[in-house]
């Protein structure tokens, strides 16, 4: 006979089989990933961005003529995923490029301009969100614990 115990019928812990999961940081990252960007998704939804593009923006009206490589590393982003995030951003006329030589440079148009105070709002209801769920202290904790880890995991 087996010592395992076998939790009643309306128990919501994890059975053996899928305890796993709740110890695996790939797995609890994903989870905290889809949950943060659905409340991202709504913060921004006033500015009729999805939330990368409205950070992406940020950046460039934050400096005017950002290389689209410097703008790839700061995002954590492949430099073909930022070609297609600028060349959407360029549809809708939000920033512009130009080509030095080898290098191109991303600027920000009026229009883009317009968006700022928007996006920033969105940023910050973004995270007063989350400080309002996890609690400003925890949310600063596990932003940082969450960066750090990032950095030595790349």
């Amino acid at each position: 006979m087996s010592s395992e115990i076998i939790p009643p019928a309306g128990d919501q812990s994890p059975g053996p089989d899928e305890a796993f999961l709740h110890h695996c940081l790939y797995f609890t990252t994903n989870r905290l990933s889809r949950a943060i960007s659905r409340i991202a998704d709504d913060a921004f939804a006033t500015t009729g961005l999805a939330p990368a593009y409205g950070y992406l923006i940020r950046l460039v009206i934050g400096k005017p003529g950002i290389t689209q490589k410097e703008l790839a590393e700061k995002l954590y982003i492949t430099p073909s995923t930022l070609t297609r995030f600028i060349d959407k951003l360029e549809g809708k006329r939000l920033v512009e490029r130009q080509v030095q030589g080898k290098t191109v440079l991303v600027y920000p148009t009026d229009k883009a301009f317009e968006l700022e105070q928007p996006l920033r709002q969105a940023s910050k209801k973004l995270k007063e969100t989350y400080e309002a769920i996890l609690g400003k202290e925890a949310a600063a904790l596990l932003t940082a614990s969450v960066e750090d880890a990032g950095k030595q995991l790349e």
